[in-house]
């Protein structure tokens, strides 16, 4: 077994830290954004919905008006680009295409691929918006820390953001009603370090039973 020293993971793990000062001179490639987000993917979700969708901010002054819908916070113009992390209501409408290509993948039977959809098709569709949104946005956080480790591991520094005002920025992109944002990921170079920060002990979080 591999000690936390040996592993990459961990070194990850610790070297990420919310970066608020970036470097508004580097830039990042549309093909290297879109290698972290696909690696990002390998993330679970419910029901392998996959109810995450991303808008790639990287246009200028698109960031200057995203600034003044996120609180004027200084990454959303200074970092290479903004990711934002968008949740799908209507999950439940992909899970044909999905379990279609599980099978197709070798991850599963017909028999199973069809147990899979009914069950989604008789419960997703009926479930509440609020329960569909609850959904989505859990989904959301775990792939927004995948894809910050991600990027971590390429030399990229990254801050997650939810201090947005939601109603225009969904407003703003046009965004369609099944559609939400949910966090805002600046992502480029850093141009200071970022703060340490503590974590409360085990004792206090954690209980065995």
């Amino acid at each position: 077994m591999s000690t936390e020293k040996e592993s990459n993971l961990y070194t990850i793990m610790h070297a990420r830290k919310s970066v608020r000062v970036y470097d508004p001179n580097f830039k990042i490639s549309q093909q290297e954004l879109e290698e972290i987000i696909k690696e990002a993917t390998s993330a679970p979700s419910s029901s392998n919905l996959q109810a995450w969708k991303f808008l790639v901010i990287q246009d200028d002054n698109i960031k200057v008006e995203l600034r003044a819908i996120a609180n004027n916070q200084e990454q959303v113009e200074t970092s290479s680009a903004v990711i934002a992390v968008l949740g799908n209501a209507e999950m439940y409408k992909n899970v044909e295409q999905i379990y279609t290509q599980n099978v197709a993948e070798g991850y599963m039977d017909e028999a199973t691929k069809d147990l899979m959809i009914n069950n989604t098709n008789r419960t997703y569709p009926f479930a509440t918006l609020e329960t569909r949104k609850n959904i989505a946005t859990f989904d959301a956080g775990l792939i927004a820390m995948q894809l910050m480790l991600v990027a971590k591991e390429k030399g990229l520094d990254t801050v997650t953001m939810g201090g947005f005002d939601k109603v225009k920025f969904a407003e703003r992109f046009e965004l369609p009603e099944h559609i939400f944002p949910i966090a805002l990921i600046a992502i480029g170079k850093a141009a200071a370090p970022a703060y340490g920060s503590s974590r409360l002990p085990l004792s206090e979080i954690v209980q065995f039973t």
